[in-house]
């Protein structure tokens, strides 16, 4: 059992929680139980290290046996090397270290999808996580990170996925023009989402919303520029009927996707 918070091994992977480490690294952190879980499930080959305390094992079981099953070791440790090593101000006990794994912009077009979710230059971590996590809920293809993006291995990111990052293929760092290119060269209409655009039921009404699409969703403070606004299809806003100032990315890109994913299982 790992019992010093302040060895090495515990710093390095505490080290993780911060973007120029996971860049030399090549690796990222997950922590919790049901990311933990679903990493073991669909990608127990980037599981590297494994960690747990025994009390959150006691509570979890199912873990260790699926840790066992596709031979991903897991060692125990004291509840400060779990404090130490995770990200979080109350961790749930369980702490992996991981490869990333990002998928290539030419491999999401390049499988003739039918829904991507694209976030251009998208700061915040909680936002990103969400949409990747709604991007899966909604059964899309792949998502896009362009721009300067908040990194997908930050650690906020993954826990906002809640595992989704290990069911969906996620691009990162790459231009939008670009990637809006190789949209439309794979026959994919492009919907960019901002307030200055159509009414998302007039689409749903054109019968739009059922052709396979890229949704653009920007930043957050400002949403996209004028000039990419232009490289859009069509410009589309989800309405507000009560009194809210305005809604959520995260909250408005789900509707979006979920949307489309309606439409193209009902036609």
């Amino acid at each position: 059992m790992l019992e010093n918070p302040r060895s090495p091994r515990v710093r390095s992977v505490a080290k993780l929680a911060k973007k120029a480490s996971r860049s030399e690294s090549g690796l990222f952190l997950l922590e919790g139980p049901q990311a933990v879980s679903e990493a073991l499930r669909f990608r127990p080959e980037l599981v590297l290290e494994l960690f747990a305390t025994p009390t959150a094992l006691e509570r979890h079981p199912e873990i260790a046996e699926a840790a066992e099953g596709v031979d991903v070791e897991l060692e125990y440790v004291t509840e400060e090397v779990l404090d130490a090593m995770a990200d979080t101000v109350t961790p749930q006990g369980f702490v992996a270290v991981c490869r990333q794994f990002p998928t290539a912009v030419k491999e999401v077009f390049a499988s003739s999808p039918k829904l991507v979710a694209i976030l251009e230059e998208v700061r915040d971590p909680g936002n990103a996580g969400t949409i990747v996590r709604a991007a899966d809920a909604a059964g899309a293809d792949a998502v896009v990170f362009t721009g300067r993006a908040v990194d997908l291995y930050n650690p906020k990111v993954v826990r906002s996925s809640t595992g989704s990052i290990f069911h969906v293929p996620v691009a990162v760092g790459a231009d939008l023009e670009d990637v809006l290119g190789r949209a439309r060269a794979a026959g994919l209409t492009v919907l960019a989402a901002d307030v200055k655009g159509d009414d998302l039921l007039q689409l749903r009404t054109d019968g739009v919303l059922g052709r396979p699409t890229a949704w653009v969703f920007g930043n957050e403070a400002r949403g996209l520029l004028d000039e990419q606004l232009e490289l859009a299809d069509r410009v589309v806003t989800v309405p507000i009927y009560g009194h809210a100032e305005s809604m959520n990315l995260a909250t408005a890109a789900s509707v979006c996707l979920y949307e489309s994913a309606f439409a193209q299982r009902s036609s």
